[in-house]
């Protein structure tokens, strides 16, 4: 399938649990909880950053994911599927 040639052409980080099907936050949350009990025990410092990617997809130039999916050698039938998703494509909100 696309998901599997893509995936080991543009391999995610493990943490990576958006977009994916998996259920993710809850592996996410528990070792999130596990890292501060960890520091706490340890008495040593955790910082920690959460970031926002709401609306994250919509503000990347399609453009610019086919020449990184080209750049990074993926067949040219999954890049012309890719390519062929992107075109014409409309959000209505009614």
């Amino acid at each position: 399938t696309a998901t599997v040639r893509l995936s080991k052409a543009c391999p995610i980080n493990p943490r990576q649990w958006g977009f994916i099907s998996a259920s993710g936050c809850a592996k996410n949350l528990k070792l999130l909880q596990l890292m501060v009990k960890t520091a706490k025990r340890e008495k040593k410092h955790l910082g920690v950053v959460f970031v926002d990617i709401a609306k994250a997809f919509d503000t990347v130039c399609h453009q610019h994911v086919i020449e990184g999916l080209v750049q990074r050698g993926v067949d040219p039938h999954v890049v012309e599927l890719v390519r062929e998703m992107y075109r014409d494509v409309k959000t209505y909100i009614s």
